[in-house]
């Protein structure tokens, strides 16, 4: 769109040059033909080093927008941030990309659906129920159980293992809301990428990203029933039993160990290496590596020990 047209469609004052913005995306990670936004304080110091072409901001913010970057000055940034994603949201499927390639020795299910567009690497096996979307890669000797659904534009690497009715690249649990309570949906533009050797559990959900990927690296292995909201990243090699959950931006570090039950609060940092018993709430940036937690807020294991025994001799 013309960046003219999308200060119309927000509600935007617009001088300066009309260029065509292809995408939206972060401070850090847009680019010079790229949309970006500001709807929390926490990120105005990141302004001033955008290659945004615009950036939505309200009468607060609009002071930190640099020379020739476009500020699209609003009352409400993160309601405005959403009614635009809709414009940039890609087709639910590409019916004009190419038929789709699947790798030599590869056995796809005849009840299985493979969208134009979509790559299966070699000597992979793809069973009944199973949808690939559009754009979608599959690596080589990967396995997709039934009912397994990838969305568009996701990507799975090589020697995966993919349980049956998990979800890969569904869209995150993300709306903006106004002052009477009413929501609007953001949409999801990024995707999700599993890299190599990973094994997922069935009736897992994974969100793509609003902008940029969700991330599980090489080696990870996930079980049962565990939800990733939308940008997480998971390191290489973690570990994450059944109903674990991370909400939006989470990172872990490589190694990681999540006991069943375990959460992770949203925009947080884990350090390598650490282990969380079951039923840890993680609700801070965790900078330490090789520990191992419990409780709700989580604590060091040893601590939560004593106070469980301290807990029982009191009722006792």
């Amino acid at each position: 769109m013309k960046l003219s047209s999308i200060a119309t469609l927000i509600g935007a004052d617009f001088s300066g040059v009309d260029v065509e913005i292809e995408s939206m995306n972060t401070l850090k990670d847009a680019n010079s033909n790229e949309l970006s936004f500001v709807a929390n304080a926490k990120y105005v110091k990141d302004i001033a080093s955008s290659n945004a072409a615009a950036i939505i901001v309200d009468e607060k913010t609009k002071e930190y927008v640099p020379e020739g970057c476009v500020a699209l000055v609003v009352e409400a940034p993160y309601w405005q941030m959403a009614v635009a994603s809709a414009k940039f949201a890609p087709a639910l499927e590409d019916y004009d990309s190419p038929k789709a390639i699947v790798g030599e020795g590869t056995i796809v299910s005849p009840k299985a659906e493979i969208a134009n567009g979509a790559r299966v690497g070699k000597n992979c096996t793809i069973m009944a129920g199973v949808y690939i979307g559009s754009n979608a890669v599959v690596g080589n000797n990967t396995i997709l159980y039934p009912n397994v659904v990838l969305y568009r534009d996701c990507k799975i690497g090589s020697d995966c293992i993919i349980h049956a009715g998990t979800a890969l690249g569904s869209d995150g649990f993300g709306f903006a809301s106004d002052k009477m309570g009413m929501h609007k949906k953001i949409y999801h533009n990024g995707n999700v990428v599993i890299e190599d050797d990973v094994e997922i559990g069935s009736n897992t959900s994974v969100d793509r990203a609003v902008f940029g990927t969700t991330l599980i690296k090489q080696g990870s292995r996930l079980d049962n029933l565990i939800h990733i909201a939308h940008n997480c990243e998971i390191g290489e090699y973690s570990v994450l039993a059944g109903q674990t959950g991370l909400a939006g931006s989470s990172k872990l570090g490589r190694s990681s160990v999540f006991g069943a039950q375990s959460g992770v609060a949203g925009h947080l940092e884990i350090a390598p290496f650490n282990t969380f018993a079951a039923r840890t709430g993680v609700t801070k940036t965790i900078k330490e590596s090789g520990k191992v937690f419990a409780g709700f807020p989580f604590m060091d294991h040893k601590s939560w020990l004593k106070i469980q025994g301290k807990l029982s001799r009191l009722i006792k």
